[in-house]
């Protein structure tokens, strides 16, 4: 230390050791690096206050003189001017060219100058924001060269003072833009006498030599000249620094051609100087993980040693440097405080949350309220009115002229003024402005107008409606997104039930902002103000509520469905339906096109909620384990979580760069793991986003991925792979803590036991294995091809693949699927308990265990989900819905949900107790229909292989018969309704008396399945046409019968002519033409080189129409049979055909989903029907277009395919769309007036649809 120093501490030692309290003074040499935490445990062990500062004294005298500045500006500091003064001739000068020894650029030069500029030092805890940081430096740079003022200006508690002190520690900047120091002055709120003091004090320091005389100046103007002299004449070049600078009339005192800085909450303070001007805003806060960081430093703990609760914290710090620091310090006395601190932060008791250091404000309110309460009383209220704001969310500047009945330009002034005194942000994207609170200012406004918030919201709703009486927010308008999202919202917390209720029960209102926002928020709602909807009543809550829960994936589609026609296939009893009936009526006196499913009565749905998160296939979803969340992934490579009751997303992660195949929560939920087809293993957080872990040891895609299930503080997670490897990660300590080997080929599932002791994984090398989780020994291996061998339809050598594995909840069992089958095993012994055939037409995609009973959901590969009941190998349910293959089934962790996932990118939500209960019988898709005068007759055959005639108006079963064998492949019905027919897949075809359900007649003409049969007009004569490639004509009353053999190949379908005559098309790409009565093949004609799928013959009989798999349709004369037009143009196989009635046109569709419209004379294409624009990966008509039927007048079209759409001829745009619950719809069946249509989807539900109106 130099001699001159040490002689003024040894001079001045027993005041010092008298009056100082050690405690604040070593916190700011310890940031200053002046002091250890060494040094700090000898002094407090002392036991007295006195001895304590002893203690200080003697070891700064053996340190060095970094050491003694470092004291100096500490006592200055920390209050104690009178001490500081006495040391102040025995500071000791470092020159700028020493002390290059720290790498972070503070070197010995660097602390000394700030330290006698006054610069506070690093607060005791601190952590870096380099971007920040960097910014103020470059800003200070424009100083280099020329007078100006650089401000740095943000709410309180941004860390403005702390960022611009640490600007300052940088040697370069020092030396080369402020070689004459830097000096530090704390303004704050003052007065002019206030002001005068601070100018004195400056003085004084800058002049020590007393080339003035001691005389301090009398007035603020020979201050400000006196400083202009020091700063020009003795400190040219330095950096004056004002600090926490209020009024802008304070910095005219400072005005004086040198180069400041200026940290302020009012961007306009430096409005009233001249000179060049730079800012910097301080709008961001601290990361999550910074925070998380000064948190650990001050309770000296490793972040992943922190307790759960400081995530919490951290989150309700909003970022606030200060908050945290204050949080932090009070945690460092009170290490048991995590909860109640956490506690006064969700409850906004700021007072409580006080001063633990050496910050202006006793308490965090009042911080934040002394830059309101500088306001004029206007601009307060106009501020008090923003407590009505909600958190995170921008607010266009429209909303505010509503809310004060302003015009814009008004408005946007008042909300500049809040903006310039860092009281709110703005955001300026081109020319709009929207603006919005800091989370820590939102929460400080509602807690200090709390009793008025009713009120307020209330004004906000009154000023929407006086603004829209006469009309609605328009997606034009600026303000329409704010008032769809936060109408409701202002309604409910102004008290305001009626009218929230008539909003929420509007169809209007749901239309409207379902296709701005889609129906998540709008379930959110329902949810969230239930208690307020149901006081009105709960079942209309529950049917709005229920309607865009199971429309969901609907409502999210582009371009956006008809919601009133959505509405028409509500319940009858349901509020919903009322005011889609009724508008509906309204719109068709308008012209528009609505149509009504009049058997409706018998539909069930089993879903709870449809969300279609995706925008590809979905191949995993998940709960969390409190059921409060959903997390899936898929083939887009992304994460999505979402909220279980309302599917309102939560957070949506780009995860990977190949399609994402598993995802799992973590067992206290805190994490989300994927895997994917990257070969890559990551952990998320599941509240942020924020990416955990990486892990790249598997050289194969990664095809699983779950953690333990029990204990959350082991965190394991197992992953598999196709490298044939199992791995065992570790998440506490990062790394992979167990490689298991055994399987040798691709290891497709694992799944841990329910204690966590074991883990179970299969393979597509025909084994199940188990292991032992903390050896990673393996237990045991069951090889699953021993349970096909030997068996009809297996060879010795039998390729089988073990898809997946599950767990029962006591985990004494273990379940494996393979192939069609489910097999149960002992844990312990490894024996098979039950062996389970689940489909023999199917195989099984995924299996999950109900973790409260014995039930199994199974998924399938013709698109269904099953549950079976283990026990009593009974299947208890079927869950249709689903349009595509489904790709994972998973449980809640309490067994009353379950997931789905699907290539049709929904994932479903199911009631496991709903579903057991609703076990319904469905229908198959080949049906005959009859239009006797106003009825609708349809018979079908039921999943129980049962014949049903069925009146298609009221759902009433007429007719049903015992179960039929062979399987029926279809039907028809003789025209006078009295005799059905039906053929079945070994040939055979039956006729029955409706009446007695009786079989009159059975004949087997055929050798392969019957595909399709129709009764001639006087039902004496059944025609049948089958895979064997014959038609068979029979009359099945004088048992006689005619065989037409010529086809090559199986029978496509065939159409009875006049006089007998019979055209038929197959397979092998001919069509001919038939004499029925002698079975004289009269023409044979090759119309297409690959399979005809449709035929039609046009109404005055002169012309019939082929499509083909070749992608072409063709018109022919019956007359000369030859092609009279080729129509090219579609892009996939071209899958049916219709003539309009007045055979001026043909209708065509194909593969693609599209159809097209042909004049018949020219074979000119008229119109393409498709959509304008439609979702990726969904074609024009949601799937094949498979059936076509013009009206009578040929002015309409009605097709068929994913869902059911009329079209108008004349424009080939759409009229209506009927989305099925299903898909795949093979036929429609059209009355003679086109009123009515009917059909079945693929999940057997049948629709009669009636034209409103029509």
């Amino acid at each position: 230390m130099d001699l001159n120093a040490r002689n003024y501490l040894l001079q001045n030692r027993k005041s010092l050791e008298r009056d100082i309290k050690t405690s604040y003074i070593m916190d700011h040499m310890i940031a200053d690096e002046a002091l250890t935490l060494q040094d700090e445990e000898k002094v407090k062990a002392q036991s007295t206050q006195r001895e304590r500062a002893a203690m200080l004294v003697q070891m700064i005298l053996s340190k060095d003189d970094h050491a003694y500045i470092s004291f100096y500006n500490a006592l200055l500091h920390e209050g104690y001017k009178d001490l500081a003064g006495l040391l102040q001739d025995g500071i000791p000068i470092i020159s700028p060219h020493h002390g290059k020894n720290s790498m972070d650029g503070v070197t010995s030069y660097v602390k000394t100058v700030l330290c006698e500029g006054g610069v506070p030092q690093r607060p005791v805890v601190f952590v870096t924001r380099p971007e920040l940081t960097k910014t103020i430096q470059w800003k200070l740079y424009k100083l280099k060269n020329d007078p100006g003022w650089v401000t740095v200006y943000g709410m309180a508690g941004c860390g403005k003072s702390v960022l611009s002190a640490e600007a300052l520690r940088d040697h370069n900047l020092l030396k080369d833009c402020f070689p004459g120091g830097v000096h530090w002055v704390s303004v704050g709120k003052q007065d002019k006498a206030g002001l005068l003091m601070k100018l004195q004090n400056l003085c004084m320091r800058l002049d020590q030599d007393f080339t003035f005389s001691q005389r301090p100046p009398l007035n603020i103007e020979e201050a400000k000249d006196r400083l202009r002299w020091l700063m020009l004449r003795k400190y040219p070049r330095s950096l004056l620094v004002l600090d926490d600078i209020w009024d802008s009339w304070v910095l005219k005192a400072f005005d004086n051609h040198s180069r400041v800085l200026i940290t302020s909450r009012d961007r306009s303070v430096a409005d009233s100087v001249s000179g060049s001007k730079y800012e910097v805003p301080l709008e961001s806060g601290l990361t999550h993980d910074k925070a998380l960081e000064i948190l650990s430093l001050f309770v000296n703990m490793e972040i992943m040693e922190l307790p759960e609760k400081a995530d919490s914290i951290v989150r309700e710090c909003k970022g606030s440097p200060l908050v945290v620091s204050l949080i932090g310090a009070l945690l460092r006395d009170f290490p048991s405080r995590w909860d109640y601190y956490h506690k006064q932060l969700q409850n906004k008791q700021f007072k409580r949350i006080r001063k633990s250091s050496s910050y202006d404000y006793e308490a965090l309110d009042e911080a934040m309220s002394i830059s309101v309460e500088m306001l004029r009383k206007d601009l307060k209220n106009y501020y008090t009115d923003l407590s009505v704001l909600q958190k995170d969310i921008k607010v266009p500047s429209k909303v505010f002229c509503i809310l004060w009945d302003m015009e814009t330009e008004e408005a946007e002034d008042i909300l500049q003024e809040f903006v310039n005194k860092s009281l709110l942000f703005c955001d300026r994207n081109g020319k709009s402005f929207r603006y919005y609170l800091h989370d820590l200012q939102l929460d400080f406004l509602t807690e200090k107008n709390r009793s008025q918030l009713q009120e307020l919201h209330k004004k906000a709703v009154h000023q929407y409606k006086n603004h829209y009486k006469h009309s609605v927010p328009t997606p034009s308008q600026e303000d329409c997104m704010y008032w769809y999202n936060f109408l409701a919202y202002h309604m409910a917390s102004a008290n305001m039930h009626e009218e929230l209720c008539a909003l929420m029960f509007s169809l209007d209102w749901i239309k409207t902002k379902t296709e701005l926002l889609g129906p998540a928020h709008l379930i959110h709602e329902y949810v969230e103000y239930s208690q307020i909807l149901d006081q009105k009543d709960p079942m209309v809550r529950e049917n709005f509520q229920e309607f865009l829960s199971l429309n969901g994936h609907l409502l999210g589609r582009q371009p956006f469905p008809d919601i009133i026609q959505l509405g028409l296939c509500q319940p009858e009893n349901s509020e919903v339906y009322r005011q889609a009936k009724l508008q509906a009526q309204q719109e068709h006196a308008n012209g528009s096109f609505y149509v009504e499913w009049i058997n409706k009565k018998s539909m069930k749905n089993m879903y709870r909620l449809v969300v279609r998160p995706h925008t590809d296939a979905v191949y995993h979803a998940c709960f969390s384990q409190d059921r409060q969340r959903i997390a899936s992934c898929g083939s887009d490579k992304t994460l999505q979580i979402f909220k279980a009751e309302s599917g309102e997303k939560l957070l949506e992660v780009k995860a990977h760069d190949d399609e994402v195949l598993c995802c799992a929560f973590s067992a206290d939920d805190k994490f989300v793991a994927t895997c994917s087809a990257d070969k890559k293993v990551k952990v998320w957080n599941s509240r942020t986003g924020q990416l955990v872990n990486l892990f790249e040891e598997h050289t194969e895609q990664v095809n699983c991925c779950q953690f333990n299930l029990s204990d959350p503080h082991l965190c394991l997670l197992a992953t598999c792979s196709n490298d044939t490897f199992i791995k065992l990660w570790d998440l506490n300590k990062k790394y992979c803590r167990n490689t298991m080997f055994g399987h040798e080929n691709s290891v497709t599932h694992c799944r841990f036991s329910p204690d966590d002791k074991y883990l179970a994984s299969c393979s597509t090398d025909g084994t199940l294995k188990l292991w032992h989780v903390r050896s990673a020994n393996e237990l045991k291996t069951i090889d699953m091809r021993d349970f096909f061998r030997n068996v009809d339809e297996y060879h010795d050598d039998v390729e089988v693949f073990v898809k997946c594995c599950c767990w029962s909840s006591d985990g004494a069992t273990v379940i494996a699927a393979a192939k069609n089958k489910l097999f149960r095993f002992d844990t312990k012994s490894g024996d098979l308990l039950a062996e389970i055939l689940i489909s023999c037409h199917s195989t099984i995609q995924y299996c999950d265990f109900c973790p409260n009973s014995q039930m199994v959901a199974v998924a399938l590969s013709h698109y269904s989900v099953e549950i079976w009941d283990i026990e009593t190998f009974s299947k208890t349910a079927d869950c249709p819905g689903h349009m595509s293959w489904v790709h994972s089934v998973t449980f809640s962790l309490d067994g009353s949900f379950f997931l789905t996932s699907s290539d049709d990118q929904t994932i479903r939500i199911w009631e496991t107790n709903k579903v057991c209960k609703s076990f319904a019988v469905v229908l198959r898709p080949e049906i005959d229909v009859s239009f006797p005068g106003n009825e609708v007759i349809i018979l079908a055959t039921d999943s129980l292989k049962r014949l049903q005639l069925i009146n298609g108006c009221t759902g009433q079963t007429l007719c049903q018969t015992e179960a039929q064998e062979p399987f029926t492949c279809c039907c028809c019905l003789s025209e006078d309704l009295q005799t059905a027919a039906f053929g079945g897949e070994d040939g055979t075809v039956k006729v029955l008396n409706l009446s007695s359900g009786k079989t009159v007649k059975s004949r087997t003409g055929h050798g392969k399945a019957v595909q399709h049969c129709q009764f001639t007009s006087d039902g004496h004569t059944l025609l049948t046409s089958s895979d064997d490639s014959t038609i068979q004509v029979w009359n099945w009353q004088t048992d006689e019968s005619v065989l037409l053999k010529g086809h090559k190949e199986p029978v496509k379908n065939f159409r009875l002519l006049e006089h007998s005559k019979l055209l038929s098309w197959s397979f092998d790409g001919t069509v001919k033409i038939w004499n029925a009565v002698t079975g004289e093949l009269e023409r044979d004609l090759i119309c297409h080189e690959d399979t005809i799928l449709s035929c039609d013959v046009s109404n005055d009989a002169t012309r019939f129409s082929t499509t083909s798999a070749d992608k072409t349709a063709k018109i022919w004369s019956f007359e000369s049979s030859s092609v009279l037009h080729k129509l090219s143009g579609h892009e996939g196989c071209v899958r049916c055909c219709a003539f309009s009635p007045d055979n001026e046109l043909l209708a065509t569709g194909d593969d693609n989903g599209e159809i097209r419209i042909w004049d018949v004379s020219r074979g000119e294409q008229l119109h393409l029907c498709t959509r304008t624009s439609i979702d990726d990966g969904e074609s024009a008509h949601g799937g094949w277009v498979t059936d076509l039927c013009f009206s009578p007048d040929s002015k309409m079209l009605v097709s068929s395919g994913g869902y059911v759409k009329w079209w108008n001829v004349d424009t080939g745009e759409p009229l209506q769309t009927f989305y099925t619950n299903g898909t795949n719809l093979k036929y429609l069946h059209v009355s003679p007036d086109f009123n009515v249509c009917v059909t079945v989807d693929n999940l057997g539900i049948l629709y009669v649809l009636q034209i409103m109106g029509y």
